[in-house]
């Protein structure tokens, strides 16, 4: 008895084991076959074909939960007038056939203007494939956000101008920092009052070269960083800092938001009732201190593997005039006074 439940435990444990190195295998050969195929020359477009008076909106999606607040957001970006069109990459592979057939026709018919609005299933959760360079992306620009932020149109309009001005520069919202730890001799991940180094994903504006830099550029180093993306299921908006910021040694820009709404922050208080837990909870961010940490290592590794820092830091934030910040009481509200 003792003697055959020993070899059938061996033998079932190696084949998980081997289950588990084949599930693996295969995907990383699928992802590599990918990105052969998106990073082929020929399967990208002509640079003078690229429109500049308008962007592509690349929104990531992966929870079901947040299916109606997703359509709510990418119905709002398609009714702007730069927006050329809406691609919403869902990145859940185990999401229904039927359910990603409701939601890609619910897209589809749910455009506020004339941008249209498609759904991309993605083959693998890799956070690594909202910076592909899809064939089907036709604008210089790309702003690149989550499905858990509302940001106004002015703010979306307002940035692609200040994007034109500085094309070269990452273009956002919402900023953090990196920093030394100079007891533990690692860098980490904060917020600074006066100073930023990091755009974050939740509202990203870059041109449509950084996509190709980050998914086919780099040689063996960015593989390795990107792997390390994948295997941390984050930071890869760290990573596309990094890569901006070898290329340009300047820091991104931050502007100024008349409103961004952000539904994933964990410091949300739950006064809607479920829904809004809902939506917060799933977020990455929800476990914050382990996520700073987390974010604070891969900081700490992409710099091993860069030899260098590059990331660099920007001051203050462009704003869409200079108005008065004074409150005043209008009726039983504070407002701005000049409102």
């Amino acid at each position: 008895m003792g003697v055959y439940a020993v070899a059938i435990c061996l033998f079932f444990s190696l084949s998980v084991v081997l289950c588990l190195r084949i599930a693996n295998l295969s995907s990383d050969i699928e992802k590599d076959t990918i990105l052969l195929s998106v990073c082929h020359p020929g399967n990208q477009p002509n640079p003078r074909t690229l429109r500049s008076d308008q962007l592509t909106v690349l929104i990531n999606g992966y929870s079901e939960s947040r299916i109606p607040l997703l359509q709510s957001i990418a119905a709002s970006y398609s009714a702007s007038p730069v927006v050329s069109s809406v691609l919403v990459l869902w990145g859940n592979p185990s999401t229904s056939p039927l359910t990603l057939s409701q939601l890609a026709y619910n897209l589809s018919v749910s455009s506020w203007g004339n941008a249209a609005i498609s759904l991309v299933p993605q083959p693998s959760s890799s956070l690594n494939t909202r910076f592909l360079p899809r064939s089907s992306i036709g604008t210089r620009a790309v702003l690149v956000c989550d499905d858990d932020v509302e940001v106004d149109l002015k703010t979306v309009e307002f940035a692609f101008r200040m994007w034109k001005g500085n094309p070269d520069r990452l273009i956002g919202i919402f900023v953090r920092s990196h920093d030394i730890d100079m007891t533990r001799k690692e860098w980490i991940y904060t917020v600074h009052p006066n100073k930023y180094s990091i755009v974050l994903t939740k509202f990203m504006m870059m041109k449509r070269e950084y996509l190709f830099k980050y998914s086919c550029g780099g040689g063996s180093p960015m593989h390795e960083m990107r792997k390390m993306v994948d295997e941390m299921r984050n930071c890869e908006d760290i990573l596309m800092n990094f890569v901006v910021a070898e290329e340009t040694n300047t820091g991104p820009l931050m502007v100024g938001a008349e409103r961004a709404r952000d539904w994933g922050d964990p410091r949300n208080e739950d006064s809607d009732g479920d829904g809004l837990r809902l939506v917060r909870d799933v977020g990455l961010s929800s476990r914050k201190a382990e996520h700073r940490k987390r974010r604070g290592k891969c900081i700490t590794e992409f710099h091993r593997v860069f030899g260098r820092m590059p990331l660099r830091y920007s001051y203050g934030k462009l704003v869409s005039s200079v108005g008065e910040q004074g409150l005043c009481k209008k009726g039983s509200n504070l407002v701005l006074c000049d409102h």
